[in-house]
């Protein structure tokens, strides 16, 4: 038995080469010192095909078309067998492996991993790093909810900002005139189709070059260092422990915080507060510090001048020492500008609309009130055996686009039961929000005593005022009331608004509303 099977692995050295490749890749000799802070590459390389593996499994329920790609999204989280486990394993693992190519390219600049003979694989890795950056770019639009298509919308208006060629990359990102089925196409393609191939060549030549020159190892290895060895079995352990650490912690967070999905897109909108992942908030800070015209010294030329110094540094850096005190200058400069570079992030994190968040808002839960006990919805679904019992249930199947429609127009599936309600587009919007936010998970307990204002605010208050960064713009935001009204001010200035301010175009809200229905929304509002 032995020895057929020997005769067998031989016969397939012979054909397939195998051994030669195994020893390749195997026994490489390390320097002295080379230990846990070269685990890095393989630990992106395991972040990269972990990617490459969930991404295509989500492939495989996924429809790149606005018509049904929110909708795919929802079936592989709520229906699909352990489909938010592997959504959360893909979200997450983007988040982990631009912090884990970070780390890298910290740890190369810190060892001066760049430096003579290594110079095209530093290069290399900088055009990798844009890569991986551009997969989490072109998939934040695939979900096709109100964060991917206005974070998008941003995207390509920043990409107008590039002198001479904006308006063409406009035009190449969008597909067309506005933001639609082209878009959703094209990104996607990039996403599946032209990056896994960049990335997979740009790799196979990283590896390559990184064998051909070898780990440049520590700058100065510790006198305890053992002499040189070989990368299997030792450094091999490490590169899998690390690994498997990672592995373990992203399906920790994958099956504990499962990555949100918000409204469908909805262009029409004029009140969504946009927001891009977290690993480009720095950007989105940035912009902040450059109004106006300056816009495009935010957007473009201080981000390139970054990246157009770190491709020059090993010819900045020729000095042939790698070690730390004889390169003041740019590991001073290198760690100024991550330190900025994060400052600026957690500035962008901080400064974030109540909306954009894992909780329900405002203007979910006043949707779903409304769908509850409001007469535009109570009237025909008011018990488990009507259609109340899936919307409760987070379980429609009906397609957006027709929820949409039958929520501005009942008549379209009920003709004579009773004519279209009167109420605002934002109410509308509102009770979408919750249907959608509802599929996802139930709704959270309401104080009694909120639970009426809520319902009413969300019907009567958004179409003109701002509440948690959404709302009309017609009105002062609902926020801070206090200190300007006083209760029963502010119940007089809801009644008859004329009375307290003679130019106002408020509507008078006394001959629609209860004087119990004013009394609640006062109260409500001037608590915040």
């Amino acid at each position: 038995m032995r020895r057929s099977l020997a005769d067998l692995l031989d016969w397939l050295d012979d054909r397939l080469g195998h051994r030669a490749v195994l020893d390749w890749l195997l026994n490489e000799k390390l320097p002295p010192g080379t230990a846990w802070a070269f685990t890095l590459g393989s630990v992106l390389l395991f972040t990269l095909t972990l990617q490459f593996v969930t991404g295509v499994a989500l492939g495989l329920f996924y429809a790149p078309t606005p018509d049904h790609a929110w909708d795919t999204v929802r079936y592989i989280s709520t229906e699909v067998r352990a489909g938010s486990f592997l959504r959360g394993l893909h979200h997450w693992g983007s988040s982990a492996t631009v912090i884990v190519a970070i780390l890298h390219l910290a740890r190369v600049v810190f060892f001066a991993s760049y430096k003579k003979p290594r110079e095209a694989n530093w290069i290399i890795g900088l055009i990798l790093l844009q890569v991986i950056l551009a997969f989490g770019l072109t998939g934040y639009l695939l979900p096709w909810d109100q964060r991917a298509y206005w974070a998008t919308t941003v995207t390509i208006n920043i990409a107008k900002l590039t002198p001479l060629a904006g308006d063409f990359l406009a035009a190449l990102l969008r597909g067309g005139a506005e933001i639609g089925a082209l878009t959703l196409t094209r990104w996607y393609a990039v996403h599946v189709l032209v990056l896994p191939a960049l990335l997979a060549t740009l790799t196979i030549a990283h590896l390559y070059l990184m064998r051909r020159h070898h780990i440049s190892g520590p700058v100065s290895p510790p006198k305890s260092a053992r002499k040189a060895e070989h990368f299997f079995p030792q450094q091999a352990a490490r590169d899998l422990a690390m690994a498997l650490i990672v592995g373990a912690f992203l399906a920790v967070l994958a099956w504990k915080f499962a990555p949100t999905l918000e409204a469908p897109a909805d262009p029409t909108s004029n009140d969504y507060v946009p927001r891009p992942e977290w690993y480009f908030l720095g950007l989105f800070q940035l912009l902040k510090y450059f109004p106006g015209k300056l816009e495009v010294v935010g957007a473009l030329v201080v981000p390139g001048a970054v990246m157009a110094l770190l491709a020059l540094l090993p010819w900045l850096d020729r000095g042939p020492s790698r070690r730390w005190r004889d390169r003041p200058i740019v590991l001073t400069a290198f760690t100024g500008g991550l330190v900025a570079a994060v400052a600026l992030t957690v500035l962008g994190a901080r400064d974030k609309p109540a909306t954009v968040s894992g909780q329900w808002s405002m203007i979910e839960t006043g949707g779903a009130l409304m769908i509850a006990n409001d007469q535009r919805c109570a009237r025909c679904h008011n018990d488990a055996s009507t259609v109340a019992g899936p919307i409760v249930a987070g379980a429609i199947r009906q397609p957006d686009n027709w929820i949409a429609t039958h929520i501005a127009d009942p008549e379209m599936i009920a003709p004579g039961i009773r004519p279209a309600p009167q109420t605002s587009q934002p109410a509308n919007r509102a009770i979408m929000a919750a249907i959608t936010r509802l599929r996802l998970e139930p709704m959270p307990a309401v104080p009694p005593g909120d639970a009426r204002a809520i319902m009413l605010v969300t019907r009567e208050c958004v179409t003109c005022h701002k509440i948690e960064g959404a709302g009309g713009r017609e009105g002062p935001e609902l926020k801070n009331v206090a200190s300007k009204y006083d209760l029963a001010k502010l119940q007089q200035r809801i009644t008859d608004p004329l009375q307290i301010k003679e130019d106002s175009e408020m509507p008078a809200f006394g001959d629609t509303l209860t004087p119990d229905d004013i009394l609640a929304i006062a109260k409500w509002v001037i608590r915040r």
